[in-house]
């Protein structure tokens, strides 16, 4: 077993967790919310690519991923912003669990949804790049995997550059700490809390593109996305998008290497328990705020 080899294949699983928590902290910190659909719509931009690849007519050749990866993004942002009119903008000055509620329920119509257009069945999307691997000093490098990296790090690093270099990113920041004196400022809340919603899904299925290609997927893939990006959240720190990246990428590199070391289901179990860990020695994160320091 090769540790060098562990840290590239979970450098690529954190590459698409990250994009997949960092949707979810976008939503978080927008809607003050949990999107519990999350995870459901990782599952749905894997299915969404498929269908796309069967749509799209290009000479009987097969669509590569890149093709696929902007309209894929596209139809989750749309999922997003339907998610944020339907499950969110309508309960959100009900109690918190009334949201909790309708976004699982969405997640599960799409669970449903997606068994009964393409069954129940593993599937896979298309690569990214199609190609041999290279070996490099004995390490295995598939094109997939730096693709996925490569494609994730732009991703997260345009998303950085919108949020901190752009008077949207300004004001969707703004909305999010402070959606009264925003309002009063003249800053679209409702509007900017549903982008954050489309951006938070276009992530989330962006990275069911990725993930299903190396991972396959099913209509009940969505919960083990949920829980990952939960995890990955927790640890990095509640709300906090850089701790999400951190976060996912520690999750990433602890399960491989427990997979490698021991069995799936026990990486898993070992994960939940590294989790608890996490939570009695620093609940508040990596990059949280500690609760005795808060305003």
């Amino acid at each position: 077993m090769s540790w060098a080899q562990i840290a590239i294949d979970g450098l690529a699983l954190g590459a698409a967790y990250a994009l997949v928590a960092l949707g979810f902290v976008l939503i978080l910190n927008a809607a003050g919310a949990v999107n519990f659909a999350q995870g459901d719509l990782v599952m749905a931009g894997g299915f969404a690519a498929i269908a796309l690849a069967s749509a799209l007519p290009l000479d009987a050749l097969p669509v590569p991923g890149l093709v696929l990866a902007p309209l894929v993004a596209l139809c989750g942002g749309g999922a997003g912003w339907i998610v944020a009119e339907i499950a969110y903008r309508p309960l959100r000055h009900r109690p918190p669990v009334a949201v909790f509620i309708a976004t699982i329920a969405v997640g599960i119509v799409l669970q449903h949804g997606a068994n009964g257009i393409f069954g129940a069945a593993e599937r896979r999307t298309p690569p990214l790049v199609s190609g041999d691997a290279v070996v490099v000093g004995g390490l295995t490098l598939s094109l997939q995997t730096l693709a996925i990296v490569a494609t994730a790090a732009i991703v997260i690093l345009l998303l950085h550059r919108l949020l901190e270099r752009t008077q949207l990113g300004r004001r969707l920041r703004a909305a999010a700490e402070d959606p009264e004196m925003a309002r009063a400022l003249g800053i679209p809340v409702r509007r900017l809390t549903a982008l954050a919603f489309a951006l938070g899904a276009g992530l989330a299925a962006l990275a069911g593109l990725l993930l299903a290609n190396v991972y396959f997927v099913t209509p009940t893939a969505g919960l083990a996305f949920m829980l990952k990006a939960y995890i990955a959240v927790t640890i990095g720190g509640w709300g906090s998008l850089r701790g999400a990246v951190a976060g996912a990428f520690l999750v990433a590199l602890f399960e491989v290497a427990a997979g490698r070391l021991f069995s799936a289901s026990l990486a898993d179990a070992l994960l939940y328990a590294a989790l608890l860990l996490a939570l009695l020695f620093r609940p508040e994160g990596l990059f949280g705020e500690a609760a005795g320091r808060r305003a």
